[in-house]
């Protein structure tokens, strides 16, 4: 079991970081200990989380085998039910791009939706496809799962039946296992590299673009603009296009947890700026005399939450009935990007990696 850092390094790290200036103000300097919050981040954040959800996905691959054994009622209701309990994790760990998830793009193999239904269709009957290849990105992970559990069929009779008396059910069982397979062992892959490394990971204590930090911050505020604010909530509403588009919202098929993995994927972006319980992004604004900064971005997630709370769990239905709700989400969730990859990056000094994509004008 990890230790956590004591918080009794702030006061110290907070003390070191002023001197006087020329004119009797206050300079800031940055010496604020990186290490001890990259320890902090690597032990108490991402190694739990990593490891959460390797135990949700091993059940799930698990629930898995014995659903395609023994295809029923009961055990379609258990892998459903083990489905979104990964999924609700995978929230947690989709940011960190980095070691060997960012070497093999692990997210596109995880969580790229919408799913190409197409695509899909076209696998299972032919039986011949590479779940490695780019082009089968959209057609893989969850959004996958979220079809042939729940988007196979009208109603739980025909799904079933995709899987037991139709014709080709030994196919719908074979992409199932093929599926499962792929995110169960590239999750292991993952999780034991990272763990492999998490000295270098700590170590690495360089102000550059390879730097361990400006990494991490560059795929925190990369996660929150694209995978929550674009993905979750832009495209669909419409923001990107002329007409709202609610088939793209996440999870589409069960219809009703889209909001649920938007409001796990913020309190994940929350955490790690908190540092959840001990020395992170938050400690660090402080020690640059920035918590006004800090409060700020506490105040804005707050208001955001507020927002997303106030929509229909199922966000296709949400757009479809006032999406000016969605829209309102959105704008708070915008508010909140601003403050992160204007002000805070500002602050500690990071740059935008050259691969940060900016398209909306921040």
């Amino acid at each position: 079991m990890f230790k956590k850092i004591s918080l009794l390094f702030v006061a110290a790290i907070i003390f070191n970081s002023c001197s006087s200036g020329e004119e009797g103000g206050v300079e800031v300097k940055d010496n604020f200990d990186r290490k001890i919050m990259l320890t902090n981040i690597a032990d108490n954040i991402i190694t739990p989380s990593y490891d959460e959800f390797a135990s949700k996905m091993k059940s799930l691959k698990s629930i898995g085998d014995t659903f395609i054994n023994n295809p029923t009622q009961t055990t379609l209701e258990d892998l459903r039910v083990a489905w979104l309990e990964a999924y609700k994790k995978w929230q947690y760990i989709e940011m960190y791009n980095i070691g060997k998830a960012e070497e093999i793009q692990y997210s596109f193999y995880m969580n790229v939706y919408p799913l190409t239904v197409a695509d899909v269709e076209s696998n299972i009957s032919s039986g011949s496809y590479d779940l490695n290849s780019a082009n089968n990105h959209d057609a893989q992970g969850f959004p996958a799962l979220d079809y042939l559990l729940y988007g196979v069929g009208d109603n739980d009779n025909e799904i079933l039946a995709k899987f037991t008396t139709a014709t080709n059910n030994d196919k719908y069982k074979k992409y199932l296992t093929d599926v499962l397979n792929q995110m169960n062992n590239l999750t292991k892959d993952v999780v034991a590299k990272f763990k492999a490394n998490r000295n270098t990971f700590v170590n690495n204590l360089e102000r550059t673009s390879s730097g361990t930090f400006n990494k991490i911050i560059n795929d925190y505020v990369f996660f929150f603009e694209k995978g929550v604010r674009t993905n979750k909530f832009g495209i669909p509403a419409g923001i990107f296009s002329t007409n709202p588009l609610p088939e793209k919202v996440e999870a589409v098929y069960k219809k009703d947890v889209s909001k649920t993995l938007a409001l796990e994927a913020l309190t994940a972006v929350e955490n790690l700026f908190n540092g959840n319980g001990s020395i992170s992004f938050k400690d660090y604004l402080l020690a640059l005399d920035r918590r006004d900064l800090a409060t700020k971005i506490e105040a804005q997630f707050a208001t955001a939450k507020i927002k997303i709370n106030s929509l229909n769990t199922d966000f296709s239905a949400q757009i479809i009935s006032d999406n000016s709700k969605m829209l309102n989400a959105y704008d708070e969730l915008q508010k909140a990007i601003i403050l992160l990859k204007v002000d805070m990056m500002q602050t500690f000094n990071i740059p935008l990696d050259d691969g940060y994509v900016d398209n909306d004008g921040d």
